[in-house]
C-alpha cells in the first residue's frame, strides 16, 4: 500500500486498516498532513492545526493497539472539529477576533465521545463568526472561487480537499448540509442529543432555542458518514 496515499482512505476503510494491523495511524496522520500541505494555501480549512500533537496522539493510539487493549469505533482515525466545539488541549475561537485565543478548561460532550472511540482530534476548522452569517476565509475546494457553504464551511471543505477523513460540523439552519452539498461530501444532521452531543459547550446554556447539533461529514457512506468516490489525480 502506497503511505503516500493513504488520504484517500475513508474514515470506515482507515479504522478497519489500523485495527488490523495493516496501517498504523500515525502513517495514516502523517499522510493527511502531507495532503494538508499541499492543498490548505489554496482551501484555508483550518483554523488550528498542531502538525505535533496531532503525529502523538496517532502514535499514542498506536501504541495502544499494539498492547492488545480493546480499539473504539474510530481507533486511530484523524478527525477535524469545528470551531465553536470545545477541546481542552486546542483553541476554540468561534470564528471571532473577540475570542481570540480562548482555550476551554474541557472537552465538550462530543469531542470527550470521540476521544474515547480512539479518534485523533487532528485540529480546528473555519467556521461563521459565532456559527452565523460572517463568512470565514475557507475557499470551496473544487472552485476557488466559489463558497464551501457555511457555517460548517472548514469541516466540509477539509473532508472534501482529501485533508481528513471525517469532520465535525454543527446545524441550526443548513450549516452542516449547505456547506456538504456546495462541497460534494455526504453530511448528515443528526435528531436532537442521538449523537449525544448535547450542546458544544460545556455546560450547556439554559435555552434550547439555539442549540446546533453536532454532526459528522465524512467521504463515504460506508459506516454512518462518508463518501462515494474520488476524482481523478489530475483534478488535484
Amino acid at each position: 500500500m502506497d503511505l503516500a496515499e493513504l488520504w484517500r482512505l475513508s474514515a470506515t476503510e482507515a479504522a478497519g486498516l489500523i485495527r488490523a494491523g495493516t496501517i498504523e495511524s500515525g502513517e495514516l496522520v502523517a499522510a493527511c498532513l502531507e495532503r494538508v500541505a499541499r492543498v490548505e494555501p489554496d482551501v484555508l480549512a483550518w483554523t488550528f492545526l498542531d502538525p505535533d500533537h496531532a503525529l502523538t496522539q496517532a502514535r499514542a493510539a498506536d501504541e495502544w493497539r499494539r498492547s492488545g487493549r480493546p480499539l473504539g469505533a474510530l481507533h486511530g482515525v484523524p478527525v477535524a472539529l469545528k470551531d465553536i466545539i470545545d477541546t481542552a488541549d486546542m483553541p476554540t475561537e468561534n470564528g471571532s477576533v473577540l475570542h481570540a485565543g480562548r482555550t476551554p478548561s474541557r472537552d465538550a460532550a462530543v469531542t470527550e465521545r470521540l476521544r474515547a472511540a480512539g479518534a485523533v482530534i487532528m485540529g480546528k476548522t473555519v467556521t461563521t463568526e459565532f456559527a452565523t452569517r460572517t463568512p470565514g476565509k475557507t475557499r470551496n475546494p473544487h472552485h476557488p472561487g466559489h463558497t464551501p457553504g457555511g457555517s460548517s464551511s472548514g469541516s466540509a471543505a477539509a473532508v472534501a480537499a482529501g485533508m481528513v477523513p471525517l469532520a465535525l460540523g454543527s446545524q441550526t439552519g443548513g450549516s452542516i448540509i449547505r456547506p456538504g452539498s456546495y462541497c460534494g461530501v455526504f453530511a448528515l444532521k443528526p435528531t436532537f442529543a442521538d449523537a449525544g452531543a448535547g450542546w458544544p459547550r460545556t455546560p450547556r446554556p439554559p435555552s434550547r432555542a439555539w442549540w446546533s447539533a453536532s454532526a459528522p461529514r465524512s467521504r463515504t457512506w460506508s459506516w454512518r458518514w462518508e463518501r462515494t468516490s474520488w476524482p481523478s489525480a489530475t483534478a488535484w
